[in-house]
């Protein structure tokens, strides 16, 4: 339910109407984090205090409560009015609270997300040899693979011998 400022300020006293102002727009955002929460925090106390008032008053005026003062109460006096406006003031500042959460955990997230991706992009990159000898420059690498014992010509002799020996073989039993 929408109230407007002036009928606001009939419900309220002073500090009330200073915490309930300080909750509408231009002014919530400029308050720091702590001040919000400070506020925030008041708002809450004095809510629950006129909700409990007009509880209490509801149930006088029906006849079911014991009355608190000299006299039973006989009309709700604006309280719930009051519980109203303190109301829409609280849940403007939770709100004003839950955007700026969201505000942080998106620049979290996206922090966290450049970061990754220059984890990434440098696991990415080649590595690149260091010289073996950086202040003489290059110079040769021994082969370390086990040098060839038997001429290469004689393994090609050696194995068309066998192929030769088991033709003729094939042919004789045939």
């Amino acid at each position: 339910m929408s109230n407007s400022r002036q009928l606001e300020a009939r419900f309220l006293d002073n500090s009330e109407k200073q915490l309930v102002d300080s909750s509408h727009h231009p002014d919530v955002g400029d308050l720091s984090d702590r001040e919000l929460a400070d506020l925030r925090r008041n708002l809450r106390e004095r809510r629950n205090r006129a909700r409990d008032i007009a509880n209490r008053q509801r149930r006088e005026i029906r006849g079911k409560g014991a009355p608190r003062g000299g006299s039973r109460v006989s009309e709700d006096a604006g309280s719930r009015e009051k519980l109203s406006v303190l109301s829409s003031a609280l849940q403007r500042v939770n709100n004003e609270t839950s955007r700026r959460e969201r505000f942080c955990s998106r620049q979290a997230l996206k922090n966290n997300a450049e970061r990754a991706l220059e984890m990434r992009r440098a696991a990415s990159r080649p590595r690149r040899p260091k010289s073996r000898r950086a202040d003489k420059g290059m110079h040769a690498v021994p082969n370390e693979r086990a040098p060839d014992l038997v001429n290469r010509m004689e393994v090609g002799r050696v194995s068309q011998f066998v192929k030769d020996s088991q033709a003729r073989k094939d042919n004789r039993q045939g």
